[in-house]
C-alpha cells in the first residue's frame, strides 16, 4: 500500500496510519494524512494517535488487524 500524504506528500507506508485516517476521517477519504500532519490537522499530539491505534487494536477494529 502506497500513499501520500496530502499536506507534506511524503509517502505513507504504514498500514495503521492509513487505518487511522480512515477510522477518524470517514471510510471514504481518498486523501490521507501522515501521522504529523493528521495530528496537526486534528489538533492532538502524535502520541495521542499513537495511543488510538493501541485502543482502536484492543477493542478488536478490524481496521487494525
Amino acid at each position: 500500500m502506497k500513499n501520500k500524504c496530502i499536506a507534506c506528500s511524503v509517502e505513507i507506508f504504514d498500514k495503521n496510519t492509513i487505518s487511522l485516517n480512515i477510522k477518524l476521517l470517514g471510510k471514504n477519504i481518498e486523501n490521507y494524512y501522515c501521522l504529523d500532519c493528521l495530528a496537526n490537522y486534528l489538533n492532538v499530539t502524535k502520541d495521542e494517535l499513537l495511543e488510538k491505534i493501541e485502543e482502536f487494536k484492543s477493542e478488536g477494529c478490524k481496521l487494525f488487524n
